[in-house]
């Protein structure tokens, strides 16, 4: 059985789910896998990201609220004095004007991340707690259901650079299971420290998953385009970004407020239908200049519908409970 609509849209989102219930696939591990998709830097974007966890660390996270700490609150709370302190005798030289310091404090008091307070002119800084380090690898995967020829030429340059790079521990190549005795996936030019997944579908989720070929280790605490201390810098804020954003935040950029909207399990997974079109729509296909896009009628929202708000808020707070469920 197939992934459901657009092959890599909806393969990328089973895909996620999969990784949730069952990472890692090729080996025992306490840690726990925090997955998010479309996330990397600013040159290089990943399919899915696994972010393993330590359990104790990552419960310690969850003090800092649910919402992703950016690289100015990171700042602040990760340098927060566990007694009251100026900021600037607290905090590092962040490299930039110190009033843009003074706004992330201002923010993360806001979000009650750390605590401000004043004494005379100057604004004191505490932390609500020591700040975990909660991050234990870091796993990138491409999705990529029907790998034929000159979609591996364009994804080889692409694991080529993920390799060198090595800001991730591991780089992985997902693709949909053929029954072949050598998987078409192995048969490609692709770097050989990148692992092979296939994954096999069935009504209830993916039935096997089977590693064609074991990824290499990177390593990145050494120097490369990026320097360690870049790296590891960068590695945090992914994290915090999967930690915030998970994988079901595709409904943010979608129409869930469109009156033809659904969502439909799908091994295991919820997965955007259209019922106008019969289809299970991708992002860019399900916006407001979709010709088949109407509203959804105002009666909806006020005549005994059992959700405030309508069927899309509903969908929304649907997905964001699973993903702090997960969480």
């Amino acid at each position: 059985m197939t992934a459901p609509g657009d092959a890599e849209f909806g393969f990328e989102l089973v895909t996620c789910r999969w990784a949730e219930r069952a990472w890692p696939p090729d080996r025992e591990t306490d840690a726990v896998p925090v997955v998010a998709r479309q996330l990397g830097t600013q040159r290089r974007r990943w399919d899915t990201v696994v972010v393993e966890a330590d359990p104790d660390a990552l419960a310690a996270r969850a003090a800092f609220g649910a919402d992703t700490l950016d690289s100015d609150l990171l700042h602040i709370v990760r340098n927060a004095p566990a007694e009251w302190a100026w900021y600037r005798d607290a905090l590092p030289d962040p490299g930039y004007p110190w009033r843009y310091v003074r706004a992330a404090i201002h923010r993360a008091a806001d979000r009650g991340v750390v605590e401000k307070r004043r004494d005379g002119n100057r604004i004191q800084i505490r932390q609500i707690a020591p700040y975990p380090d909660w991050v234990r690898r870091i796993v990138a995967i491409e999705n990529k259901p029907d790998l034929d020829a000159s979609a591996a030429r364009a994804l080889a340059d692409q694991l080529d650079h993920d390799v060198s790079t090595a800001l991730a521990d591991e780089v992985w190549v997902a693709t949909e299971a053929t029954g072949a005795a050598v998987e078409p996936a192995l048969l490609e030019d692709l770097p050989v420290e990148a692992g092979v997944l296939a994954l096999e579908f069935d009504g209830d989720g993916v039935a096997d998953d089977t590693v064609a070929w074991h990824p290499a280790s990177l390593d990145p605490t050494t120097d490369t385009s990026l320097s360690a201390e870049e790296k590891a810098e960068k590695r945090l804020e992914i994290a915090e970004r999967a930690y915030g954003s998970g994988w079901r935040s595709y409904v943010e950029t979608m129409r869930p407020d469109c009156r033809w909207f659904e969502l439909r399990e799908v091994h295991d997974a919820f997965v955007p239908w259209c019922a106008a079109k019969e289809t299970h729509p991708t992002a860019a296909e399900c916006s407001g200049s979709c010709p088949e896009f109407q509203p959804e009628p105002p009666a909806w929202r006020t005549r005994g519908w059992p959700i405030e708000g309508g069927p899309g808020k509903g969908i929304k707070r649907l997905l964001a409970r699973r993903r702090r469920d997960r969480r």
